[in-house]
């Protein structure tokens, strides 16, 4: 494999991790700096970090993401033809471009970090000013200029579909915002599960701590293994059969529901060894006249979302037809909100392997 968002914005685990040190290490240990410090919270860390222009190429530059999203709008410009549109974390606003060209009445383009005032750049060097206004601030802090509007759309996934947790700033802006019989584009996004062999790759990334230049440094691979790792995992590598382990109706969902707790059943489809089990997610834009959506998954065209692997601290020796069953809980992070929180409950009764485990990940 080879390893490598948020309000309209994406970034990688490390860049993210790379902005917080910089932001930290720029102080020069005052006082005043120190309760400037002290004031900033992973949220705006958060923001902060999609302010930064290399986030943003790298969406656009996504060609499945974009892509999709300008084939809804322009194969479907009955749905967005003067309609009143609300872009939930606009980004550079090209999702509101795409909506001002498809005949929108009016787009209200909503970031929160400084991304904002470029997209008011680019939206009047389009020519655009009249159909586009572009507003700063959080949904949940703004007030729009009209009491309701008829179109929400929004790229609000992150890795694993909820990391970084926009899906409920979605789900504010359509309770608050959204007309009786609105839209909200996409409305459906699905999380799956596999299996996968990746002997190779957990040995250099995980077993590596058991020893090290001559040294123990196992605490580290039990901290380690506790990390999601964001990956491009190859179709060969899978094992078993996918498995839903739920769909989620942006037009109709609660914000407690993106929290749940699934079941799973996968069926090795050869003899291998299981080191890992892999989550990717589906996103649908079932209002379309056609049904519309996109896949980020290992057998789909590459993302910016990868895929997310959870390592398993033992090797599984699974034959043809034998099965992994057990459960995935998924929640919000109590301290962080943003973070997730994964719960995973499995086991095996096998011809030559018997095990049963659980498992418990952090996405920071």
């Amino acid at each position: 494999m080879t390893s490598t968002k948020n309000n309209g914005s994406e970034q990688t685990q490390e860049t993210k991790f790379h902005f917080e040190d910089a932001d930290v290490s720029m102080s020069d240990g005052g006082d005043n700096d120190a309760d400037v410090t002290d004031d900033v919270t992973s949220a705006d860390y958060y923001f902060d970090s999609y302010s930064h222009f290399g986030i943003h190429e790298e969406m656009l530059k996504d060609v499945v993401r974009t892509k999709s999203y300008q084939d809804v709008i322009y194969k479907n410009k009955f749905l967005i033809k003067d309609k009143i549109v609300l872009d939930v974390g606009a980004g550079t606003g090209i999702l509101s471009l795409f909506c001002a060209k498809a005949g929108a009445a009016h787009v209200y383009a909503v970031e929160c970090s400084q991304m904002a005032d470029t997209a008011k750049e680019i939206v009047k060097s389009n020519g655009l000013s009249d159909v586009i206004t572009v507003l700063k601030g959080k949904i949940e802090e703004i007030e729009l200029p009209v009491p309701k509007v008829d179109v929400i759309i929004s790229e609000w996934m992150g890795y694993f579909l909820l990391y970084e947790n926009m899906l409920d700033t979605v789900l504010y802006a359509r309770n608050k915002w959204l007309v009786d019989g609105g839209i909200v584009l996409p409305d459906k996004a699905s999380l799956y599960l596999t299996a996968i062999e990746d002997a190779h790759y957990k040995e250099d990334k995980v077993d590596f701590w058991e020893d090290v230049y001559g040294f123990d440094m196992s605490c580290i691979k039990r901290r380690a293994i506790t990390e999601p790792l964001v990956d491009t995992v190859d179709g060969k590598q899978i094992v078993t059969d996918s498995k839903l382990l739920k769909t989620m109706d942006i037009s109709k969902m609660a914000s407690g529901d993106a929290s749940f707790t699934a079941p799973f059943k996968l069926v090795a489809q050869r003899n291998d060894h299981i080191h890992a089990l892999v989550a990717y997610f589906d996103v649908a834009f079932t209002v379309c006249h056609k049904k519309m959506g996109f896949s980020t998954g290992p057998k789909s065209r590459a993302t910016h979302w990868k895929q997310t692997v959870l390592y398993l601290e033992d090797v599984l020796t699974i034959c043809e037809g034998e099965t992994i069953t057990g459960s995935m809980t998924i929640a919000q992070n109590k301290k962080n909100p943003r973070d997730v929180d994964i719960k995973l409950n499995y086991s095996l009764n096998g011809q030559h392997c018997k095990i049963s485990r659980t498992h418990s990940y952090k996405m920071r």
